[in-house]
């Protein structure tokens, strides 16, 4: 880690830097066109159709870059995706622009920008309308404007990050963390326990809480639905080590391989300022990692929970990657990018063409046949003379409304709260008989029973993955219930 401090102001991106951004964005906006939408995506599609500020889930920025990106591209997966793909190139410009601000070279940042595409959740999954595609860019710009609080105009930027930050809550509850990081980063740095004296970090905590008030006064008004659910799984349970070992052997893979053994090189280094700085992001990052090496003593961290600090790792691999290597390291250095990128592109190919399906275990399987699915869906219903099609999970309901092809009321009979924001949606007429319809494993008839006075199965249906694959689902015509489904919903097993 050799390379000299240079001035932020005396570079920006490259021309060859763009193109190559620009090419990567271009083939990342193809592949949002055509891949189908996921069930979390057709989930948060509906949400983006009723704008507030909160749901059951999750805070909510996700909806909102979906209700823009429609109104700019169409209800289409393109549009949901739309401005997702769009913050992935402004991610990667943000990690440029931090690598410079931290005095990393040129050749530091550019790698910075690369490597942040080359990690395999950004590279094959920064399309994904996610609640995490919107908290990665608010993350980053937080990184961004706290790097220029050391320099002219510091009030002016501590007022930015913690705009930065608002909305970073506003995306994901996990943004929550930047708090403490950035209190950790400045008790670390030289002069850093001199700024907490002053009155601009506390300006910068008051401006993010004000932003992050108008979900706390939603979650306020609905119950603390999404406070209840989300931090809810950070109560401890039963101790499980094979959860640990899961998460660092997950995201060593995840960040890619080549990356993550720059950015291990770079833990103890935080100290360092030789030819840059690398306190920042390591050290913001220190309590969202404690956190998830806690959690995962006692239950599974998901593959995707630590993606907002993706871009800041691979700023500090991509430091400890410059100047001279060894000759192993120049290899590593060398495979990093098309590694992850040229395996990010396979992914997304087979995502968008059933013709490369696996026979056995393929997840993406989950994307097939959701159009014909529909369609033979409401041919059933037309048949069965129902006059509502109810679903016993949000994946499949919100899968069959992305279609449209249903025409009558689709609702899910299990967790109504998560429909809240749907106040204004057609009412199924539960006076008339109905379709049930989801995953065989999920539909009971003896279960049904306790909603209904008249449960009859009417056959299976299958969703077509292509290659052998087919998911098998149970339809089922209910009439006479027996509880307010829609209000208070089933309460349905099997």
């Amino acid at each position: 880690m050799t390379a000299t401090a240079t001035p932020a102001a005396r570079f920006r991106p490259g021309l060859s830097l763009l193109l190559i951004l620009g090419a990567i964005t271009a083939l990342r906006l193809l592949a949002a066109a055509f891949i189908p939408l996921t069930e979390d995506e057709a989930y948060y599609r509906l949400w983006a159709l009723h704008p507030a500020f909160g749901y059951y889930d999750h805070p909510p920025m996700v909806a909102w870059w979906i209700h823009a990106g429609m109104a700019l591209a169409g209800d289409t997966p393109l549009g949901v995706r739309l401005i997702p793909c769009l913050s992935c190139l402004a991610t990667s410009l943000m990690a440029f622009d931090l690598a410079a601000q931290l005095s990393w070279d040129e050749a530091t940042a550019g790698r910075a920008a690369v490597w942040c595409n080359a990690t395999l959740l950004i590279g094959a999954g920064g399309l994904l309308a996610i609640p995490d595609a919107a908290s990665t860019p608010f993350w980053t710009l937080t990184l961004c404007c706290l790097a220029r609080t050391r320099g002219p105009g510091a009030p002016g930027w501590w007022v930015a990050a913690g705009a930065a930050a608002g909305l970073a809550c506003l995306s994901k509850y996990s943004a929550l963390f930047l708090a403490p990081g950035a209190v950790l980063w400045l008790l670390l740095q030289p002069g850093g326990l001199a700024s907490l004296k002053k009155p601009w970090p506390w300006l910068a905590a008051l401006v993010a809480a004000a932003i992050f008030s108008l979900n706390l006064a939603w979650n306020a008004e609905h119950h603390w639905v999404s406070f209840a659910k989300q931090f809810g799984r950070a109560a401890p349970g039963r101790f499980d080590p094979r959860f640990e070992l899961e998460l660092m052997a997950g995201q060593f893979l995840l960040l890619n391989p080549f990356v993550a053994v720059f950015a291990l090189r770079a833990l103890p280094r935080w100290r360092s300022r030789d030819g840059g700085d690398l306190s920042l992001p390591l050290l913001t990052t220190a309590p969202f990692a404690a956190y998830l090496l806690l959690h995962a003593l006692h239950d599974r961290v998901q593959a995707h929970w630590p993606v907002p600090v993706y871009p800041a790792l691979a700023l500090a691999a991509a430091a400890m990657a410059s100047g001279p290597q060894g000759g192993g390291w120049r290899v590593v250095r060398a495979l990093a990018a098309p590694f992850g990128l040229g395996l990010a592109a396979l992914g997304l190919a087979h995502a968008a063409l059933p013709q490369t399906d696996l026979k056995k275990g393929d997840p993406a399987v989950q994307l097939r046949d959701w159009p014909g699915f529909a369609a033979r869906i409401e041919a059933s219903r037309r048949a069965a003379g129902a006059a509502w099609v109810g679903t016993l999970s949000y994946g499949v309901t919100s899968q069959l409304l992305a279609q449209r092809a249903i025409q009558a009321p689709v609702v899910e009979l299990i967790e109504r709260d998560r429909y809240a924001m749907d106040h204004d949606a057609p009412r199924p007429d539960l006076a008339r008989p109905g379709l049930v319809v989801d995953l065989e494993r999920r539909v009971s008839p003896a279960a049904l029973s306790a909603c209904f006075t008249f449960v009859r199965p009417i056959g299976p249906a299958l969703r077509d993955g292509g290659r052998s694959h087919e998911s098998r689902y149970q339809m089922a015509l209910v009439s006479g219930p027996r509880v307010d489904a829609i209000g208070q919903g089933c309460r349905v097993g099997g």
